[in-house]
């Protein structure tokens, strides 16, 4: 890992830090999720929320939010496919979430790994 990595990672991380229980807690298991679901990614500051690039000089593909709701997005950087059937043309790219469990980990990591194909 560069030195500018290991610096964007560690803005990533004290970004997270800052937040309050229990979405401290939350956002460093979805972190985790991201970076064992992606290792190639690099975490960085995107539009001040903790994001993750393929690299430190390319537009991050996956961004966190804690606004009044967590929130997993995938950017327009990504790979991004239409939903089909119900939704049509519809391109699922962001979800909600005030909570982790078993199930949603293993979700978030699909996304990720679908996300940077």
């Amino acid at each position: 890992m560069s030195s500018k990595d290991e610096k964007n990672l560690h803005q990533v991380l004290d970004k997270i830090a800052g937040m309050d229980e229990p979405r401290r807690s939350v956002m460093r298991r979805v972190h985790d999720v991201i970076v064992v679901a992606a290792p190639d990614l690099r975490p960085r500051i995107w539009y001040g929320m903790p994001a993750y690039a393929k690299s430190a000089g390319t537009p991050a593909l996956i961004s966190l939010r804690n606004d009044e709701l967590m929130n997993l997005s995938i950017t327009e950087k990504a790979a991004i496919e239409p939903a089909g059937g119900k939704d049509g043309l519809l391109s699922p790219s962001a979800w909600y979430f005030d909570d982790l469990d078993e199930i949603t980990e293993v979700r978030i990591g699909e996304i990720v790994r679908a996300a940077v194909r």
